[in-house]
């Protein structure tokens, strides 16, 4: 029996998808094979186009297809084999004449939005490559604008595409949040939120992780900016900057709500906090008042001699009477002097 030979969702060059643009027109899906002939007759001649190449870095064909059709930075194939500590942190810069990446984004089927991947990529005057272990939503957005005939006039355009798809997903994660925060604090202000606690540090801890995730990918970018390659226009350059500005928006929308759910919380810590002790104020006053109705009775209940009021007639109701007024005066002190207060 044969075992069919598993390629992770891509062609048997690691290739997930291939885009070929032309100036003023769509992008054109390619195979692998095709974009390697196009690769071999590139020149640096704008008016060829350029390719973008997505490739799943599960299937292990993809890094020696990209050795052997491609002469890319070093540090390109480095992001590609960094560990998962290490892959997490957020890099843009340029080596040599191209610009390399390493970004963060959210996975395309993830059940929590905290789940999070990284995406790498090189750019140059010709070609974009873009390689992931898995499916993320902003790399999925920016190839629906290119199915839907989108048109890119370069790979830089590309890039600000995904930047900017990149802060829609997490406006998108923080409008939600949003939506779940305002209906706990309006719970909160009818005193019936003490159950969302969990749910409060559920979402403070997505949106944390988020922030720290995306938080240095602008600074990044307007550091790239400031020595841009050759090959950028001045359009491009203006289309980073303002992906750039709008990521950074976004990421500033998300320390914002962060900060409120963090005063949420404190608010809530506090009420928790008052309903304990008005719990114990009460259970301490009960308790003093308790104390002539045993203390009284247990001392006229020996069995001694001497005991006062014994042979008298109505000493039980003296006794009463005194365990009464008693705990009487010690609930005025307890509830009448603390109203007052």
């Amino acid at each position: 029996m044969q075992v069919a030979e598993s390629t992770y969702g891509s062609d048997k060059s690691g290739v997930v998808w291939g885009y070929v643009f032309a100036p003023g027109d769509a992008g054109r899906p390619v195979t692998s094979d095709e974009a390697a002939e196009r690769l071999a007759e590139f020149s640096v001649d704008e008016a060829r186009g350029f390719l973008w190449l997505h490739f799943n870095l599960a299937n292990a064909a993809s890094e020696i297809w990209l050795k052997q059709h491609l002469t890319l930075p070093d540090a390109f194939y480095e992001s590609l084999h960094q560990g998962a500590a290490h892959r997490s942190s957020t890099r843009v810069e340029q080596a040599d004449d191209s610009v390399v990446a390493v970004l963060n984004d959210v996975l395309f089927s993830a059940f929590e939005t905290s789940d999070a991947s990284t995406v790498s990529l090189c750019a140059d005057r010709r070609l974009l490559v873009s390689a992931r272990s898995s499916p993320l939503r902003s790399i999925d957005r920016l190839r629906a604008a290119v199915k839907s005939g989108e048109r890119f006039r370069s790979t830089a355009e590309l890039l600000a595409h995904l930047l900017r798809d990149q802060a829609d997903v997490l406006v998108q994660i923080v409008r939600e949040a949003t939506a779940q925060v305002d209906v706990i604090e309006d719970r909160l202000f009818r005193g019936r939120a003490l159950s969302s606690r969990p749910k409060l540090g559920s979402l403070r801890r997505v949106l944390v992780r988020l922030q720290r995730l995306l938080a240095p990918e602008p600074a990044a970018l307007f550091r790239l900016l400031n020595r841009p390659p050759e090959w950028m226009s001045g359009d491009d350059a203006q289309d980073l900057r303002q992906s750039a500005e709008e990521l950074s928006a976004a990421v500033a929308d998300c320390a914002s709500l962060v900060e409120r759910v963090r005063l949420i919380q404190e608010e809530l810590v506090a009420l928790v906090n008052e309903q304990t002790n008005r719990t114990l104020f009460i259970l301490t006053v009960v308790t003093v008042l308790a104390l002539p109705l045993t203390i009284i009775p247990g001392l006229l209940g020996m069995n001694i001699g001497g005991l006062p009021l014994r042979d008298h007639d109505g000493g039980f109701w003296l006794v009463v009477a005194l365990t009464t007024s008693l705990s009487a005066m010690g609930a005025w002190f307890a509830f009448g002097r603390r109203g007052d207060s």
